[in-house]
């Protein structure tokens, strides 16, 4: 008779269970883990809420994983049972020209474990022994929690160019926020300024090295930041991604600067001022995801402390608890909520 586990299962944000499902077998190079602690992502409440354009309903959430390695099929090598790994959750063809250029987060063919596949928001799950990273020994698994959610920001960054002794605002003070400040401050960022409707937000990035915390509403927002950094902005990283924080973004950049989309915008038309854009040659350029060199700078950046998890993990819950870790990271009083799986 086989062994169940528990899995998440997210039909909608009012409809979050646990489903009995028979434990996984892994495959030819996969590997078994057992979840310790997985994150609740912004794209996760997107996609509950019916709103995320690449997640469709319902789903089996699970991406921001750590875990233990419990097994492993026949040619998975690299890793034995009791290893600590963490999740790179973007599964690729290898084929496409993205893909052999190396640029393999934008695969023609992109799956995310965890987003179109089901993930680790459950007791067991496989894995291809190629989508994990070890976890170093002085490393906590809420620490590990935060490598791919840090990753995203640091690819954001290197998209921008140096940073060295330029400016930067950062608009939304969430934990892809919070961590792209963190991000900017590591590579060289002159001085940082974030916007954030929260106070408490505000207080937290003021307390992760911004020269600036400013109210993301203020009718004199552009004045704000351009006073708080001595003139307008070399480098924006919109990471709300709606009409308003694009216009910001395009208003308060400089000419010749660039805009970073690192949020993920709802699907539809955002419209922009394209005569700024022309007039004053300004750069606007997305950003997905990460490769494995930044997971590696990533991992670097939180083994040397830059990193306060106590800053950017607000609540954690049980595995059966799920429905209330998704309805705390919908607060905007909440930054990282983590869901934690005990051992059965």
């Amino acid at each position: 008779m086989s062994q169940h586990i528990r899995r998440v299962l997210v039909r909608s944000l009012d409809d979050i269970t646990i489903e009995q499902v028979s434990a996984p077998v892994p495959g030819s190079g996969e590997l078994l883990v057992r979840t310790t602690v997985v994150g609740v992502c912004g794209s996760d409440t997107h996609a509950a809420a019916g709103h995320h354009p690449f997640i469709d309903l319902p789903y089996r959430p699970g991406h921001e994983a750590v875990g233990v390695v419990a097994g492993a099929g026949e040619g998975a090598q690299g890793f034995a049972p009791g290893d600590r790994v963490i999740i790179e959750p973007n599964l690729y063809c290898g084929a496409c020209t993205q893909c052999r250029s190396g640029r393999y987060n934008i695969c023609q063919e992109l799956k995310v474990f965890g987003c179109q596949t089901p993930g680790a928001m459950t007791d067991l799950f496989t894995i291809a022994a190629g989508r994990v990273h070890r976890v170093p020994d002085s490393m906590t698994d809420i620490e590990a929690a935060l490598v791919e959610p840090l990753a995203t920001p640091v690819h954001a960054v290197v998209k921008a160019g140096d940073l060295t002794g330029r400016t930067v605002a950062v608009l939304g003070a969430g934990p892809i926020g919070l961590l792209t400040l963190v991000a900017a401050r590591h590579a060289g960022a002159a001085a940082i300024a974030v916007t954030d409707p929260l106070e408490t937000k505000r207080d937290r990035a003021l307390r992760l090295g911004a020269a600036a915390a400013l109210p993301a509403h203020a009718p004199d927002l552009p004045v704000r930041v351009r006073s708080a950094l001595g003139g307008p902005v070399d480098v924006v990283f919109d990471c709300v991604a709606r009409e308003q924080s694009m216009a910001q973004a395009v208003d308060l950049v400089a000419k010749g600067g660039h805009v970073v989309v690192v949020g993920v915008g709802a699907a539809g038309t955002t419209p922009i001022r394209l005569d700024l854009v022309q007039d004053r040659e300004i750069r606007i350029e997305g950003t997905l995801m990460y490769t494995a060199e930044d997971y590696r700078t990533a991992i670097s950046l939180i083994t040397s402390g830059a990193v306060d998890s106590d800053e950017i993990v607000t609540a954690t819950y049980g595995l059966e608890e799920a429905g209330k870790a998704f309805a705390s990271a919908l607060d905007p009083e909440h930054v990282k909520v983590l869901v934690t799986v005990a051992g059965r």
